[in-house]
């Protein structure tokens, strides 16, 4: 039997373990007010330390999972074996100046009580606000000061990943969902990781315990009170619901009696073969449940090719999750534990200022802040009744940089991104988008800006088209216009 996890080296970050202790539950135990013993919990991690599971991953929002994960660096430090500790940065969107993000990284500095976060991993809301690229290159210095190690990311979609890396962030880790429920990171997600280094932190791959014996001939659940099991319950529904999951779970079982382990072991194997998958995080409830050792013999076999055939079989008779990673958490459907994030993000501030225009009230105007918008006199949108304009947008930052010169398809991404900020900012949604535009300077780009479109609007399908023109004033490749009218 393997005695511990295998180890990994990430390619801009420290070695990990295959197997990452998760702490997510911690919240849950800390619901509705319960309170949990923080020393027994530290307690309760130092001996999953001690076993060889020494890389924790927690969050912000984790309850007390920073503290506790603190304490148990501490004692295992002073037996000389200090853990990998890898934390989650989720803040408001807003002005990501360099003093807003060394605040949040001391802060979880200060609940940790260490020197130095081994993997900072970063959440944004919404992609129509560009301040996650200063809260990006901001952690760049904070690394360079020592306070972090490496950078991560969690939750962000293959697009927005291949954005940052392009304009020089060095990125390490994506924490995505991914199991045989959920199989969007092993499409355009992986293949992006592969091009630029990325290694997959991979959680739910046993979707909340639903991958595992105790699912397998058993009626559907009725009602479902633990958090992580809600949300895991929604994508099944999605996916094609409990009965083709059980044809999923009887060949996992029989792959299981074949090597003499179990099916929550083929579960996690599938998901670690996966290319670009690094690590997948198993969650724990500190002081309650030990799954250690069942854990260990997920690295005791290998599927062979008629394991892996009669698995594909089985899942591809699941439906696709639709969208990218992520997505579940920015749009519908929100395949979340509430199941409903739509009161979260209209609480989120306006992405860009908006005014009156003074001698014409019934008309409200959008700024970007790009100094191009003073200097040429015009507004990045314009709102009329139930209509909105969008002046012709590039990869302009508010800083008046050019974002990745030299690539069309990235800076499609940030300018459809930007036009979505003007449009939510006026009191549009995307889905009101009913017109766009796109001119280019070189047509043989047209692939890569249309699947920038294609992603923003696969569900929309505005108006387009799709213009080459000679040249755009600055290191431009794409410019694009829209319109929207609101319902």
């Amino acid at each position: 039997m393997t005695q511990v996890p295998d180890k990994i080296q990430l390619t801009r970050g420290p070695t990990i373990r295959r197997l990452v202790v998760g702490l997510w539950q911690m919240a849950d135990q800390e619901r509705d007010g319960a309170k949990l013993d923080l020393d027994h919990a530290a307690e309760a991690l130092v001996d999953y330390a001690r076993a060889g599971f020494d890389t924790f991953d927690m969050a912000d929002h984790y309850g007390s999972a920073e503290i506790v994960a603190g304490m148990a660096a501490k004692t295992l430090s002073s037996e000389g074996h200090a853990p990998t500790i890898m934390t989650k940065w989720c803040p408001q969107p807003g002005e990501m100046d360099l003093g807003t993000v060394r605040g949040g990284v001391e802060t979880a500095l200060r609940r940790l009580d260490v020197d130095c976060i081994d993997v900072m991993q970063f959440h944004w809301w919404q992609y129509a606000h560009p301040a996650y690229l200063d809260a990006l290159q901001n952690l760049m210095r904070l690394r360079e000061e020592g306070l972090i190690g490496a950078i991560g990311l969690t939750n962000v979609d293959a697009q927005h990943l291949d954005l940052i890396v392009k304009v020089g962030v060095e990125i390490a880790t994506n924490q995505v969902c991914c199991s045989v429920v959920d199989r969007r990171a092993t499409g355009e997600m992986s293949r992006v990781c592969a091009e630029h280094g990325v290694g997959l932190l991979a959680y739910g791959s046993l979707a909340g315990g639903f991958l595992s014996a105790r699912s397998l001939d058993t009626p559907e659940p009725a009602q479902i009170d633990d958090w992580s099991r809600m949300k895991y319950k929604r994508m099944i529904d999605v996916a094609g619901g409990w009965t083709p999951l059980q044809d999923v779970l009887k060949v996992m079982a029989s792959i299981a009696q074949k090597h003499d382990v179990s099916l929550t072991n083929v579960a996690s194997r599938w998901v670690l073969d996966q290319d670009a998958v690094a690590a997948t995080i198993i969650g724990v409830r500190l002081g309650e449940r030990n799954h250690r050792n069942d854990n260990l013999a997920v690295f005791d076999f290998e599927m062979d090719d008629q394991d892996q055939a009669d698995l594909k079989g089985a899942v591809q008779r699941l439906d696709p999750l639709p969208g990218d990673c992520g997505d579940e958490y920015r749009k519908p459907p929100f395949l979340t534990a509430s199941g409903d994030l739509s009161h979260h993000l209209d609480a989120l501030p306006p992405v860009f200022q908006t005014v009156p225009m003074p001698a014409r009230p019934d008309r409200r105007l959008a700024s970007s802040g790009s100094i191009y918008e003073t200097v040429a006199g015009f507004s990045r949108a314009v709102r009329k009744g139930n209509r909105i304009h969008v002046s012709g947008t590039t990869a302009t930052d508010h800083h008046g940089n050019c974002v990745c010169p030299g690539d069309a398809g990235a800076q499609a991404v940030y300018i459809l991104d930007k036009i979505i900020g003007a449009v939510t900012s006026l009191g549009g949604q995307p889905e009101d988008i009913v017109r766009t535009r796109i001119y280019m300077t070189d047509t043989s780009d047209w692939e890569a800006v249309s699947r920038a479109h294609a992603r923003t609007f696969s569900d929309v399908r505005p108006a387009n088209t799709l213009i080459g023109i000679d040249n755009i004033v600055g290191p431009y490749l794409v410019e694009i216009e829209a319109e929207a009218e609101l319902d």
